[in-house]
């Protein structure tokens, strides 16, 4: 499983001409950093780069903080058609996204928002499996925790940002691991509404770059921009995956 990838990274230091014939070796001759400069000559990779960090960020934040609040108030909250609204939510899973591809545009057409960072961030703020995730955790928080610090005087907002909140930090970074993840890789969308080669993230520049190439595919550097493409991702998963541990309160209440 893991080789794939061992020879992504090390092809990519590998001339064009020599990589058939390294290939399927576990060590490689005659590396060098050729590829990797070449690719920023030729297409504005850097740029690419920034949009998706940009786009991915703000995406995964405010996925976060909107699936937290709403699962939150699903959860403690009363309010008129409570479960009717959570079921509406729960059914937009069921929705595959590409069914929604078409009416966004129109919206964002209508909006005078195409190929701008605004249409490739406002879709993936809001998801039903975000708030399903957040409403089954602080489904099970205990509610003495939250009877306690009404005592202690703190009102809904306090009790979510001081209490409930830092206690689903296992449950956010999951979260948030898979909205950036999933922002990251996100090839269609971004395809559709953005039009300028300043807006394009890098999945879509990856895949123009690739339709570039008429006689011979320059592997070489393919291989150098999917090595980028793939370090921000294995970065943000081994700062969150500390996180990921089994006893989410580890005895915060003792019964």
């Amino acid at each position: 499983m893991l080789y794939p990838f061992f020879a992504m990274l090390n092809l990519s230091f590998v001339q064009n001409d020599a990589i058939f014939s390294q290939a399927g070796k576990v060590f490689y001759s005659g590396l060098t950093l050729d590829n990797y400069k070449n690719v920023f000559q030729e297409i504005p990779l850097s740029r690419y780069f920034f949009n998706s960090l940009v786009v991915a960020v703000i995406t995964t934040i405010g996925q976060v903080l909107f699936a937290s609040l709403a699962g939150y108030a699903f959860a403690r909250m009363k309010f008129p058609f409570k479960n009717a609204i959570f079921l509406i939510v729960l059914i937009t899973m069921l929705v595959p996204p590409q069914v929604n591809i078409i009416p966004l545009f129109f919206l964002m057409r209508e909006m005078h928002l195409i190929d701008t960072y605004q249409a490739l961030i406002l879709p993936g703020l809001f998801g039903g499996f975000g708030i399903f995730m957040m409403r089954q955790y602080f489904l099970g928080l205990p509610k003495d925790l939250e009877e306690s610090a009404k005592i202690d005087g703190c009102n809904l907002f306090q009790m979510f940002f001081k209490i409930a909140l830092p206690l689903a930090l296992p449950t956010v970074a999951t979260l948030a691991l898979f909205t950036f993840v999933t922002t990251w890789n996100s090839f269609m969308w971004p395809l559709i509404v953005t039009n300028s080669e300043g807006m394009r993230t890098l999945p879509v520049g990856l895949a123009i770059f690739k339709g570039s190439f008429r006689e011979i595919t320059l592997w070489g550097e393919l291989l150098a921009c999917s090595v980028i493409c793939t370090i921000p991702v294995i970065i943000v998963f081994l700062l969150g995956k500390r996180y990921f541990i089994n006893d989410i309160l580890q005895g915060g209440v003792k019964e």
